[in-house]
């Protein structure tokens, strides 16, 4: 089961992991959107079913998982992949700007967990993947909400990781650096090492299969990212403060 997958790496993840046998079931809001990567799949000889259904909505995505369940057996792994990001410079904050976010990246995945892990605990057996971001390492420019979110979203997966470890549930946590996709379009800053879905996808599906607990790319901005936490604030504040990459 995929969430966010109606656009660019939950699309990608979709197409890309059905090629390679999976059966998926793709969460979002947007039917019509979901409806042609269905189509799509299936042109390629793959096993596909569109479930719209908001994240936030702790019931619906209960609903969704008991129909991709009914459909094609037991859910074997989440992608919490569904995300929003805004820029917005902290001296405009609006607090129902926050709870937006956070609502769709952390209480969205929150609730595409639940629907999933108790089958997951009785079985013995699955895999939880998040997508969050490189922005969770530190504070960026403009970005307060989303990397808060990110920050949020990983913390509370490795958090399940150490509980559901020893139920057999591998728990991986994917942090890309900057992805051609919707989320990025538009932005006239100087994005560094860019990277197209296709090949995000592949880096992306290669650590789940490795079941890696955590993996950062692309690694040249990893590293530089790395190197942040451990630089003394006045030193990060005067270097990250000379950019948003949000613009």
């Amino acid at each position: 089961m995929i969430t966010g997958a109606s656009s660019g790496i939950g699309r990608g993840l979709a197409v890309e992991l059905s090629r390679r046998g999976a059966r998926v079931g793709l969460v979002a809001r947007r039917s019509d959107l979901l409806a042609e990567i269905i189509q799509q799949i299936k042109a390629e000889g793959g096993r596909a079913v569109a479930l719209a259904a908001d994240v936030q909505d702790a019931a619906a995505m209960k609903e969704v998982a008991k129909q991709l369940q009914e459909q094609f057996g037991p859910i074997d792994m989440l992608i919490a992949n569904a995300g929003i990001g805004t820029t917005t410079d902290a001296a405009n904050l609006e607090a129902n700007e926050v709870a937006r976010v956070f609502g769709v990246n952390v209480v969205g995945a929150a609730s595409s967990v639940s629907a999933v892990v108790p089958e997951m605990v009785r079985r013995g057996k699955g895999h939880l993947v998040a997508i969050s971001s490189l922005a969770a390492y530190r504070g960026i420019p403009k970005s307060a909400s989303y990397a808060a979110s990110k920050a949020a979203l990983s913390s509370f997966f490795e958090s399940l990781r150490l509980d559901l470890k020893p139920k057999g549930i591998d728990v991986t946590i994917i942090h890309p650096g900057f992805i051609k996709t919707p989320l990025t379009a538009g932005r006239e800053a100087r994005m560094p090492f860019l990277m197209e879905v296709d090949e995000a996808v592949k880096k992306i599906i290669r650590a789940i299969e490795k079941k890696r607990k955590s993996y950062a790319f692309p690694w040249q901005l990893a590293s530089i990212v790395r190197l942040g936490l451990v630089m003394p604030s006045f030193l990060y504040d005067r270097i990250a403060s000379r950019s948003s990459f949000r613009e």
